[in-house]
């Protein structure tokens, strides 16, 4: 308040002198002319208008279940690649700056919360996560006309839980050639962490517990969860099912929930001794979310999708 009203007698104080300025102090400003004034006129930008970019409210089924999400559609005719782009856990950070970005680039953008996550049907487990990813996949192949969708060239990307579920979902998915994990969570290692740290592990499970925007989550059950499938859930024993796939992997040198020396530098190597996985391994100056580093992030994402068209 105290703010509010020093500017508001700056404010009132500069209305009081204009008022008090006599008329014939008041110089008349000179017209115009009239090519400074069209160069002052901000044209319209160039789009397509038989096939303009636009934003589409969707929802679709996953397994009986009503998700939400947009379709970032790109310009022109087409047919578009198309990205589906995972949020993750929770999904504070939704990595639309990128989604937009790539949509400039050519891309079409699949953006949606999984069930049971931010207003979507069900209820959230990982299990239903990796699941509703090929969900998403299968929605943009069979409304491929209506949002100008390449269905054949359809890529995964997803940030830091979303990275895990990109990874899982391509290992699942023959036809998917392409996916990227940015700060990807190995939930696999997380199971081992979290038997060596009872701490850590409460820490993690009390954090679970106070996401309200996940519904049928708690704790517990998400604990149960990782704990049963500690095996299936290592990312580095995907590396069979992702041979002849390109795989971007990215993390941040400052980030401390991923870090880069226990999570991400161990993967990459783990790809990178399949010599039928084509992989690019990439470690930026960055925390979790990359918050000082985006441009840099978003093009290491474009270049590598590339590729992938």
């Amino acid at each position: 308040m105290k703010h509010a009203s020093f500017f508001a007698a700056l404010t009132g104080a500069a209305l009081l002198a204009a008022c008090t300025t006599a008329p014939d102090e008041t110089p008349l400003a000179a017209p115009m002319a009239p090519e400074v004034e069209a160069e002052a006129e901000t044209a319209a930008p160039a789009y397509d208008e038989a096939f303009p970019p636009a934003i589409e409210e969707i929802s679709f089924d996953s397994h009986g279940d009503r998700l939400n999400g947009l379709v970032y559609v790109a310009e022109g005719e087409g047919p578009h690649p198309a990205v589906v782009l995972l949020h993750g856990f929770p999904g504070n950070e939704k990595n639309l700056d990128l989604a937009q970005d790539m949509r400039a680039a050519g891309w079409n953008v699949l953006f949606f919360h999984y069930r049971g996550a931010w207003g979507s049907e069900g209820d959230y487990t990982l299990t239903h996560v990796i699941e509703d990813v090929a969900s998403a996949a299968d929605f943009l192949r069979t409304h491929a006309d209506q949002y100008r969708t390449n269905p054949d060239h359809i890529v995964l990307v997803g940030h830091s839980m979303g990275g895990f579920a990109s990874l899982q979902a391509a290992a699942r998915d023959d036809a998917i050639r392409c996916a990227a994990g940015i700060a990807p969570a190995n939930v696999g290692a997380m199971a081992e962490f979290f038997e060596a740290d009872p701490q850590a592990k409460a820490g993690f499970m009390a954090y679970s517990d106070s996401l309200q925007m996940l519904h049928g989550l708690t704790g517990e059950k998400i604990m149960a969860e990782i704990e049963a499938n500690k095996d299936s859930f290592a990312l580095q024993g995907l590396a069979p099912d992702l041979e002849g796939k390109r795989i971007l992997i990215v993390g941040g040198d400052k980030d401390t929930s991923v870090p880069a020396d226990a999570i991400i530098l161990p993967l990459i190597a783990a790809y990178e001794a399949d010599p039928a996985i084509d992989t690019t391994g990439v470690v930026l100056s960055g925390d979790h979310s990359f918050s000082w580093s985006r441009e840099e992030l978003i093009s290491t994402v474009i270049d590598w999708a590339e590729a992938c068209r």
